[in-house]
């Protein structure tokens, strides 16, 4: 997704964005099947929409966690009934 398409993205879409970002279970995979956006993509967006100390401290964490990505998470991922309420597309 370039430039121009991340600008396509709704206040709704950018708070579900983050929202499943801070998610330990939700996988990057997951942000780009519902939505189109690469992890870099994800990364930009949270930079933007929060406060420094907030996304060092997102990043601190999610870097290298294996849950993150779905090939390498042994998590089961569970789905909320209300989580494709969000979905714009």
């Amino acid at each position: 997704m370039d430039k121009q398409a991340v600008k396509l993205l709704t206040a709704v879409d950018i708070d579900r964005i983050i929202e499943m970002a801070w998610e330990d279970r939700t996988t990057f995979d997951t942000i780009y099947d519902q939505f189109g956006i690469s992890e870099v993509e994800v990364i930009k967006i949270m930079r933007k929409s929060m406060k420094r100390s907030s996304f060092l401290m997102w990043r601190e964490r999610v870097s290298g966690r294996k849950t993150k990505h779905a090939k390498t998470s042994e998590a089961q991922r569970f789905h909320c009934s209300q989580q494709d309420k969000f979905k714009s597309r």
